[in-house]
């Protein structure tokens, strides 16, 4: 079956994880806020590690805006918990193990890396608005000024 990717202006695809807090979270459970969905590749690496933190670090600023942060990857609830405490993160991460969320968002693709291909999630943002509909998305990102781009959009979206 092939995954078609969401659309801008179209609602967000719905889903329910397991969090790093010990609950499940669903994305109607958000309906009213504005949401930070990133979907990352795997906890503690050097690059997932980087952008993990800098969204910890303007987190305060998000709040601000009324916009709710939340990482997802393929790493399980244990595995976020303790990337968590490391990295003093202040926000929820998700657990897809089995990778739907990953593959309604159209994340889940064939990555190449020394000339080895392999499944893997490619590092990507959205931005939900409050009626729970795709604002705006981000796709194979570059850490630097990343997370300047998502806020400065954020604040744009009322």
């Amino acid at each position: 079956m092939t995954q078609t990717a969401p659309e801008i202006g179209k609602a967000a695809p719905a889903f329910r994880l397991p969090a790093s807090d010990g609950t499940e979270l669903a994305l109607k459970d958000m309906k009213g806020r504005k949401v930070v969905l990133f979907f990352y590749p795997q906890d503690e690496t050097p690059t997932c590690t980087q952008e993990a933190c800098e969204f910890r670090d303007a987190y305060a600023v998000f709040a601000e805006e009324d916009t709710v942060v939340i990482g997802i990857s393929p790493d399980s609830v244990a595995s976020h918990e303790k990337f968590i405490r490391n990295q003093q993160l202040n926000y929820i991460l998700l657990a897809d193990e089995q990778l739907k969320v990953c593959k309604k968002y159209d994340v889940w693709k064939m990555k190449k890396l020394y000339g080895r291909e392999y499944m893997g999630v490619v590092r990507s943002t959205f931005l939900i608005d409050r009626k729970g509909r795709l604002a705006a998305e981000w796709r194979n990102i570059r850490i630097k000024g990343h997370v300047d781009k998502v806020l400065e959009a954020a604040r744009k979206l009322k």
